[in-house]
């Protein structure tokens, strides 16, 4: 049996202002509870090597499309199309513990 929770680490600007690099997260495994708005940790089916956090935007062909928050960064579903999210971020705990809240 697979711990429910896991933690990752932010690199890269895409998620910003929301997150920035370095921060650390912790995230809540399965897909099963993810709404439109949550940020969650996947993988794009075309770049499976490929782990990311990103925002969920919309379900989509059995996946979810999901968007960087920052606009000028598209390394996203934009180029890499439908994604499978493998967990929901719950919280930030490095720099300092921050609740995510729906935007």
């Amino acid at each position: 049996m697979r711990a429910p929770l896991f933690a990752v680490l932010v690199h890269g600007p895409s998620m910003v202002p929301t997150l920035h690099h370095g921060d650390a997260l912790l995230v809540r495994q399965g897909a099963g509870a993810v709404r439109p708005g949550d940020v969650v940790v996947a993988t794009f089916r075309t770049r499976p090597d490929l782990l990311v956090v990103k925002r969920a935007i919309r379900r989509q062909d059995g996946g979810w499309w999901i968007r960087g928050d920052n606009g000028l960064i598209v390394d996203d579903s934009r180029a890499y199309g439908v994604a499978d999210v493998r967990g929901r971020v719950v919280l930030r705990y490095w720099p300092r513990p921050r609740l995510f809240r729906y935007r």
